[in-house]
């Protein structure tokens, strides 16, 4: 098993660090309905990549 010889400074931690924060979700505009919804995932009006794929409420 690996064990440290030093104790990592907490600049050294935090510059390991500095590549872990989130970036913003992918986003997508539908080019039925003008929507903005998350990539690869159905628009809340039920459209994906220009076609109807959830049926509507009075449907």
């Amino acid at each position: 098993m690996a064990v440290q010889q030093n104790k990592k400074s907490p600049s050294r931690r935090n510059m390991r660090r500095s590549h872990d924060a989130l970036g913003r979700p992918a986003l997508a505009l539908e080019p039925s309905t003008g929507e903005v919804h998350l990539r690869h995932h159905v628009s809340p009006s039920g459209y994906y990549r220009g076609k109807r794929v959830l049926p509507s409420k009075d449907e």
